[in-house]
């Protein structure tokens, strides 16, 4: 068991025989756990599962097998169920909608491993979930969620994900994404989720569905709201698509501005291109054109810097220690995205550059090769302890960088009050 899953759990059984009155808080908590093995990202939900977190997924999907949370199927006729099967994945065989059982027809779906690229064929199933009340400083009730649903799933479709995970959590905009679910409105939860991503498996990063305050740990004061850091950028949709991409029209390092070829970020004719978020991509992912550009203007940016033999999948590695660190991480060079609407999404050291040892750190972005699918897409490392929230009423992405400011995504206080 993960060790901060003990910790959890006494605090969990904590608020279950002491939590306040159930609608007293707007904002759901969970924690979110890296596993180091595949440095993929998970959420818990009643108290002691985990799900793998996909912010592009439309449908969750769990292991149904467990006598302790019995999942209910869900008609054929059902509305959530047509919700569901516009979204069928063209990667499983077709899903005829007549699986029958004691006369009811159930509905059919296509749960999948984006990971191992796999599919299956199964059933629609609602449950009641756990997670958290918060007051944005600690955990202070037990919520529990009617009817939420997400689909079963064989134990095949596990391949390559951490091990005794649960199933997937998808905070996608499809309608029966968590994202949304897990925001009710006749609760008074705000349509937005925000995801700070811890970078150890020591201790856990936080999740919240409904607004801030958001309150980490800080060294001086001792704590402070992260939504009050965050800068904006509008979410932009991609026709067919439930999936977050944002607006970027250039990259500059130091300030300076690297020049691309017009339009290297936009969708062409085809829909490919653009820039998207995901959480399963460990470090952002260039089109190569792009790539070859930025990692020439950062290599003359540390050109006094000695170079180190480059370490898979990176392009470019240098000797740490002649870089220097200050208090937040390594002194590189300022990376920004310049974003669609003005904002800049600024990366530090600590965002921008992997130490992998031996006094040896790397550009931490990879050559997505020529016919990438996206222009870019932003990994997990450079999301890590950044605060994200992903306002879906709004359509819009708030991020801040807690490292910048001396704090981190394991500073959340899970301890209940």
């Amino acid at each position: 068991m993960h060790p901060f899953t003990v910790l959890f759990l006494i605090a969990f059984s904590f608020i279950s025989v002491s939590a306040l009155a159930p609608y007293k808080y707007k904002t759901l908590v969970a924690p979110i756990v890296k596993d180091p093995k595949t440095s993929l990202y998970s959420i818990t939900l009643n108290s002691r599962e985990n799900y793998v977190i996909d912010i592009n997924a439309p449908l969750s999907w769990r292991l149904c097998q467990n006598p302790g949370y019995p999942a209910s199927p869900v008609s054929c006729f059902a509305p959530q169920c047509y919700q569901a099967r516009s979204i069928l994945s063209g990667m499983c065989p077709p899903a005829n909608n007549i699986w029958m059982k004691n006369g009811q027809c159930h509905c059919i779906v296509t749960p999948v491993n984006p990971v191992a690229k796999s599919c299956a064929l199964a059933r629609l199933t609602s449950g009641n979930p756990t997670l958290s009340w918060t007051n944005g400083k600690n955990p202070t009730g037990v919520a529990k969620l009617n009817k939420t649903y997400f689909s079963c799933a064989p134990n095949t479709l596990f391949k390559s994900l951490p091990q005794g995970v649960t199933g997937l959590a998808a905070l996608s905009r499809a309608p029966l994404a968590f994202s949304s679910q897990l925001a009710p409105s006749n609760l008074g939860v705000a349509k937005k989720f925000a995801i700070c991503l811890p970078s150890t498996n020591r201790a856990p990063g936080v999740t919240f569905f409904g607004d801030g305050p958001y309150n980490f740990g800080h060294y001086i004061p001792t704590e402070f709201d992260a939504a009050k850091i965050l800068s904006y950028t509008p979410l932009v949709k991609k026709s067919n698509s439930v999936e977050y991409y944002i607006g970027v029209k250039g990259i500059s390092i130091n300030e300076k501005a690297s020049k691309f070829l017009p339009n290297a970020f936009a969708f062409d004719s085809y829909g490919n291109g653009g820039v998207k978020l995901s959480t399963l991509v460990p470090y952002t992912v260039l089109r190569s054109d792009i790539y070859k550009t930025f990692l020439n203007d950062f290599s003359k940016a540390t050109k006094n810097i000695p170079r180190a033999k480059n370490v898979s999948p990176f392009g470019l590695c240098v000797k740490a220690s002649a870089l220097g660190w200050s208090r937040v991480g390594l002194m590189a060079p300022l990376v920004e995205f310049e974003l669609g609407n003005g904002a800049k999404w600024g990366m530090i050291g600590a965002h921008s550059m992997k130490e992998v040892g031996n006094d040896v750190a790397c550009l931490a972005f990879v050559d997505g090769g020529k016919t990438a699918k996206e222009a870019v897409v932003i990994g997990s490392y450079q999301m890590e302890n950044n605060l994200l929230q992903f306002d879906l009423a709004a359509s819009r992405l708030g991020f801040g960088s807690l490292t910048a400011r001396r704090s981190s995504c394991t500073s959340f206080n899970f301890t209940a009050v």
